[in-house]
């Protein structure tokens, strides 16, 4: 444990989607200050997330589908466009996105590249979020996706052309942190413009 923390207590508040405890720590600040403090940890597990692109015709595949938290905070349709993405599950990143990508989809891709990891939301979600590229083809399409109803998913599937979905950020179709961030690097690295 750092020397800045101590006296750690978590308090199980609920194990029902994911873990959500109740931490309470004592913490020294950069003044050499102990501060008793109270934050909830919400633990879903890890995930990954892919940005599909064809470089030959311009385009990126992006999925659609209900995330009832952003009904809650003002998307009035709840639903919201982003890249494909799941949690690892028991995968490794690279097995679990590949998966993913094929389940909701449909495209059979054997190669993805990684591109980072980052923490999405570190004031309060643990959740370590793995970034990845993968390049498709037509000839890659297996089925039409759409995700599993086993575990009650009904992803809509869209093909945009690059310069489409990057506009999309700014009128605010697309306001889902990942999927910007991957749309910026595709374009910041020069795969497509």
């Amino acid at each position: 444990m750092p020397d800045y923390l101590k006296n750690i207590k978590k308090t199980l508040l609920s194990d029902n989607w994911a873990i959500l405890h109740k931490v309470t720590f004592d913490y020294r600040d950069s003044k050499g200050n102990w501060e008793p403090q109270v934050r909830e940890v919400y633990d879903r597990g890890n995930g990954a997330a892919v940005l599909l692109y064809n470089k030959e015709s311009g385009t990126v595949i992006l999925t659609e589908q209900l995330r009832i938290p952003t009904y809650f905070n003002g998307n009035p349709s709840g639903m919201l466009i982003e890249v494909c993405a799941g949690l690892l599950d028991d995968n490794d990143p690279e097995t679990a996105i590949k998966k993913e990508i094929e389940e909701e989809t449909g495209y059979l891709l054997s190669d993805v590249e990684k591109v980072m990891d980052l923490y999405m939301s570190p004031g309060s979600v643990s959740e370590i979020l793995y970034l990845f590229l993968a390049s498709y083809t037509a000839k890659d399409k297996v089925s039409e996706g759409g995700g599993l109803i086993s575990e009650h998913e009904d992803i809509l599937v869209h093909e945009y052309a690059f310069a489409k979905a990057y506009a999309m950020i700014e009128t605010g179709e697309i306001k889902d942190a990942k999927t910007v961030i991957l749309l910026q690097y595709l374009k910041l690295q020069g795969i497509l413009s």
